[in-house]
């Protein structure tokens, strides 16, 4: 993971903000595409690839958020920006603004999910390499200590999902399981509160973990579908829980008023 002290930019003469962003991505998306830049690798650093640019560090800035927003890039704290690794870790915003727009439902999310991530766990089951069937133990065990946490044992639940998607080998499928469990986590945080007994989920997600690690497509696939199913069903108790008592509170705040 190095950075590339030797790549060429074009200098940028003048433009407004929009412009200089727009430069900013075509510079990079051209370099990723000529081969010059590479996952891992690391860009040179801000002040110096404003001034190779021609343009300044806030625009510069402006340019690299897009890019980050997009998955191309990944910025780490006190290291620099790197060229992503792995699927695109895409922004679930876009997603969730679609949904109000559109008036997607969470039926319409968990149907999706089942589209989506049944397939991706039979791929999982014939492709998953060494170190992700032990990423997907590990994840699972921080469920199992989570167990009395229900925001930490989400947290958890999403990333088993996300690494069965990069087990899948398809970083395409791997992104749609990103950006769509992104909108889900969001929605769900609100909610898994109401939530008193995950045992019954820790158990689907140990079979589905068991039919990845022993090579079954079809018995992944069926265990993912049985999870999705009673998944969806304890969200919508959540959210009738959820309903319940924000009406209570209200009716408890007229009386008082």
């Amino acid at each position: 993971m190095t950075s590339k002290p030797l790549l060429t930019f074009q200098k940028m003469r003048r433009a407004n903000t929009a412009a200089t962003t727009d430069f900013v991505v075509a510079q990079i998306s051209e370099l990723i595409a000529r081969g010059d830049l590479k996952p891992g690798d690391r860009l040179p650093p801000e002040r110096d690839l404003a001034t190779r640019i021609g343009i300044s560090r806030p625009s510069l800035r402006a340019g690299l958020r897009s890019l980050i927003a997009m998955g191309i890039l990944r910025a780490r704290q006190g290291s620099g920006t790197y060229i992503a690794e792995g699927p695109p870790a895409l922004d679930s915003e876009p997603l969730r603004m679609l949904a109000a727009l559109h008036g997607f439902t969470y039926a319409n999310m968990f149907e999706a999910r089942r589209v989506i991530e049944q397939s991706v766990a039979s791929m999982a089951a014939e492709r998953a390499t060494p170190e992700q069937l032990t990423t997907l133990a590990e994840e699972l065990a921080e469920m199992y200590a989570s167990l009395g946490d229900p925001q930490q044992y989400l947290i958890h639940d999403i990333r088993f999902h996300r690494a069965i998607g990069a087990a899948s080998g398809n970083p395409i499928l791997a992104t749609l399981v990103e950006m769509v469990s992104g909108v889900m986590y969001e929605r769900r945080r609100t909610t898994i509160g109401r939530a008193h007994d995950f045992t019954e989920s820790l158990e689907k997600h140990r079979e589905i973990y068991r039919a990845i690690r022993a090579r079954r497509p079809e018995k992944a696939r069926l265990a993912m579908q049985e999870h999705l199913t009673l998944a969806e069903r304890a969200y919508d108790t959540e959210v009738e829980r959820y309903g319940a008592e924000s009406s209570n509170r209200g009716t408890n705040e007229k009386k008082r008023n």
